[in-house]
């Protein structure tokens, strides 16, 4: 499969995940959407915020992987965090509407793309170096995670489905976001069919730890201590 080829089908993936957040931002009133989401220190208008500048952000460096022209995730080094403090102080119906609209917006702008501007390159807002195709990845693991973040009736097993075969990729980037230093594991995650995906981490002789899709993808992402797993289970290092 070509990148190009391989970056429509995560885009197809990242379409359905914001139907989802469409729907649920949708049905939340003004209070649910001042209300506490399952993030420490963020209410749910927090993260619709922040969910809604990501796609800004990851559109701008969709925009520099197209025309080679460096175009930075957010102005400064503070602009993400201002964005996400001023953004959660609006109503929940400006914030409903911001998350969907920009939303469209990454899409759009995605589906524009040339098929070889999925191979340029631009660099988040850490440094590190990604593709085209690296965004849409980015995008489609953050708006997955996110959605159980939000508490509002998502649970990992549920996004693990609606992930579909893209789960492993989200798993294999967390992963790979934590770079160096993870412990030694070779990783399973065994569908209710019995299909089964596989990683390693870390070097060394490692460990086995099985699990359903959702215990997986939840202890990855340092949502869950991994109590649900099978095997002798080994902290991971903080999630940013």
């Amino acid at each position: 499969m070509t990148a190009s080829e391989r970056a429509h089908v995560l885009l197809d993936r990242v379409r359905a995940l914001h139907d989802e957040w469409a729907l649920v931002a949708r049905g939340l009133g003004e209070d649910a959407v001042h209300a506490p989401s399952a993030l420490p220190g963020w209410t749910r208008a927090h993260l619709l915020s922040h969910v809604a500048r990501n796609a800004d952000g990851l559109g701008n460096l969709l925009t520099w992987a197209k025309t080679g022209v460096e175009t930075p995730m957010y102005d400064t080094a503070t602009a993400r965090d201002e964005g996400i403090e001023a953004g959660a102080d609006r109503s929940a119906a400006v914030i409903v509407a911001d998350v969907v609209d920009s939303g469209e917006r990454f899409a759009e702008l995605a589906a524009s793309m040339p098929d070889e501007a999925w191979a340029g390159e631009a660099r988040d807002r850490l440094g590190n170096r990604l593709t085209g195709e690296g965004v849409l990845l980015k995008r489609l693991s953050e708006t997955s995670i996110h959605l159980v973040d939000l508490d509002s009736g998502y649970d990992f097993d549920r996004v693990s489905g609606l992930l579909g075969r893209e789960f492993e990729v989200v798993v294999s980037g967390a992963i790979a976001w934590y770079g160096d230093g993870l412990p030694a594991v070779l990783l399973v995650a065994v569908d209710g069919d019995g299909t089964r995906h596989e990683w390693r981490m870390g070097t060394g002789d490692p460990a086995k730890v099985t699990g359903a899709p959702g215990d997986v993808l939840a202890w990855i992402t340092g949502r869950s201590d991994g109590s649900t797993l099978d095997g002798e289970v080994p902290p991971l290092p903080h999630w940013l």
